[in-house]
C-alpha cells in the first residue's frame, strides 16, 4: 500500500494522485472520467465505469468420495470468509446427492451464497450479498440485539411453562454465526486489496467484537440448554430464580453500556462498563457460594449457568476495551 498526500487545489477542492502504473495499466490518459463511490465503512472506490464492481474471486474445490458432511462445509465457509464470489464444488455423478445437500446446507447457513447453476458432476455457488447493504457496523448492532434478547430468554426459560423458550434461543444462535460470518467476510476483504484498505482498522475492531458477541449467544445456548435439566427436575426455587434475574439483569446492563460506549465512542462510558465488571462478579460469587451449599444432582447444571453470567460480562468487558480502542483511532485527539 502506498501512502498519498492531499492537496489543496483552490479553496474548497482537495487532491490526491493515482499510482502511475494502475493509471497506464487501466489504459487511461488525462482527461479520462473516472468514478467516486463513497462506501458504508467512509471508505472511497475508484472505478474506470460508472456501476462497475471488482472482480469476483473463484474458487473451486473437488470432492474425491471420501469428504465429511464437516469438513465440506468448514471448507465453504472459509472460502465465503476468505471473499470468494464464485465457489465450484466439482464431484463424481454418484455423489451428487451429499454435495447437494450440504452446499444448500451452507446457502441456509450464511447471507449471501446461492446455487446458481449444477450439473451431474459440479455446482456452483455464487455470493450475492452486498457488503454496503450489510455494514460490518450493521451487523454488530443485530448481533448486539440479538444476544441481549437471547440472555433474556434463557433466563425466562427456567419459569414454569416457558420451556419453549429455550428451544428458540438455540434457534437465534445460528443467526449470530451468520453474521459474524458476515463481519469476518469483510474483515477479509478489507485486507485483500479486494477494497482500497481505508476501513481496514475498523473492520479488524468490528472483527474482535463480533467474535466476543457470538461468545456471548454461546453462553446463552448454554443456559438455556442447562436450563432445560433444571426445569425437567424442577430444580429452581422461586428465591433462585430471582437472584438469576438479577444475574442476568446485572450483565444485560454491563453489555448494553459495553456496545452504547462502542457506537458512540464514548470512553468515559466504556470505563464505566469495565468497572461495573466488578460489582458483577460479587454477585455470580454470591451465587456460586449458594449453589455450592447445596448437595443436589442439579447443582452442576445450575453452576454451569452462573459461570455463563460471569463470562459474558468478562466478553462485555472486552468490548468496551475495543469501544475505547476505536473511539481513539476515530478520535485521535480525544482525551
Amino acid at each position: 500500500m502506498e501512502g498519498r498526500k492531499l492537496q489543496l487545489a483552490g479553496k474548497s477542492t482537495f487532491l490526491v494522485s493515482l499510482p502511475k502504473r494502475w493509471v497506464t495499466n487501466a489504459g487511461l490518459k488525462a482527461g479520462d472520467t473516472l468514478f467516486v463511490d463513497t462506501e458504508q465503512d467512509g471508505s472511497v472506490s475508484i472505478r474506470l465505469r460508472s456501476g462497475m464492481r471488482p472482480v469476483v474471486r473463484r474458487k473451486a474445490f473437488v470432492e474425491r468420495g471420501e469428504e465429511t458432511r464437516e469438513h465440506l462445509l468448514r471448507k465453504l465457509v472459509g472460502a465465503y470468509v476468505s471473499g470468494f464470489g464464485l465457489v465450484e464444488i466439482r464431484f463424481s455423478a454418484n455423489r451428487g446427492a451429499f454435495v447437494r445437500k450440504v452446499a444448500r446446507e451452507f446457502c441456509h447457513l450464511v447471507i449471501g451464497p446461492e446455487v446458481i447453476e449444477e450439473n451431474q458432476t459440479s455446482i456452483l455457488i455464487q455470493d450475492l450479498s452486498d457488503p454496503s447493504e450489510l455494514s460490518s457496523e450493521k451487523c454488530l448492532r443485530r448481533m448486539h440485539l440479538t444476544v441481549r434478547a437471547m440472555l433474556e430468554d434463557a433466563i425466562g426459560s427456567l419459569r414454569p411453562g416457558n420451556e419453549s423458550l429455550a428451544h428458540d434461543v438455540d434457534q437465534r444462535g445460528q443467526d449470530v454465526d451468520r453474521l459474524y460470518w458476515m463481519v469476518a467476510k469483510q474483515y477479509h476483504l478489507a485486507h485483500s486489496g479486494a477494497t482500497d484498505g481505508s476501513g481496514a482498522p475498523t473492520v479488524h475492531g468490528h472483527r474482535l467484537i463480533a467474535k466476543l458477541l457470538e461468545r456471548i449467544g454461546d453462553h446463552a445456548q448454554r443456559i438455556a440448554s442447562n436450563g432445560q435439566v433444571l426445569t425437567r427436575e424442577r430444580a429452581v426455587d422461586a428465591k433462585m430464580l430471582e437472584q438469576l434475574n438479577a444475574g442476568r439483569t446485572s450483565a444485560v446492563a454491563v453489555l448494553d453500556k459495553a456496545f452504547n460506549a462502542l457506537v458512540t465512542r464514548n470512553i468515559e462510558a466504556a470505563n464505566s462498563a469495565i468497572d461495573d465488571r466488578v460489582e458483577h462478579q460479587k454477585l455470580i460469587e454470591a451465587l456460586s457460594h449458594r449453589v455450592a451449599q447445596r448437595k443436589a444432582p442439579s447443582s452442576l447444571a445450575l453452576g454451569t449457568i452462573i459461570d455463563s453470567l460471569g463470562r459474558v460480562v468478562v466478553y462485555a468487558a472486552e468490548i468496551a476495551e475495543e469501544a475505547i480502542d476505536l473511539a481513539i483511532y476515530s478520535n485521535p485527539e480525544a482525551t
